[in-house]
């Protein structure tokens, strides 16, 4: 398992856990649920933020944030 974070533009993965913080909470509201795949839209020029496609939708998340997902990369 790697983080959210360092996943690279295209790449898709499984969302498997968070790490342990109350974040969890506010991300699981956004739709970033255990068993949801993500993939990497974009990334901004300096790495922070970054946009994924979770749940059908766009969603921009802090590097900081993305660290507390913990995802298993999947093959397209």
């Amino acid at each position: 398992m790697i983080k959210l974070s360092s996943l690279t533009i295209g790449k898709s993965a499984v969302i498997r856990e968070f790490a342990k913080s109350d974040l969890h909470i506010k991300l699981m509201e956004m739709g970033c649920v255990p068993g949801e795949t993500v993939k990497v839209e974009k990334i901004a020029p300096l790495g922070d933020p970054i946009c994924i496609i979770v749940a059908g939708y766009n969603l921009s998340l802090r590097k900081t944030e993305a660290d507390h997902i913990w995802v298993e990369e999947v093959a397209v």
